[in-house]
């Protein structure tokens, strides 16, 4: 599954699908997200998206 994010501030951060869907989750549910996409470092995945 594809997907970006954008870091809209301190404890949110939406993640956009490339099927158009979007969802704004806070650090923990993002943790959570990022565990069940198979990624462990979040604050590595959004500073790579950020510089995508």
């Amino acid at each position: 599954m594809s997907f970006n994010m954008n870091r809209i501030n301190p404890n949110q951060t939406q993640v956009f699908f490339h099927d158009g869907r979007f969802e704004t989750l806070t650090n923990e549910e993002l943790e959570d997200f990022m565990l069940q996409m198979g990624l462990t470092d979040v604050n590595e995945t959004i500073e790579q998206n950020l510089t995508d």
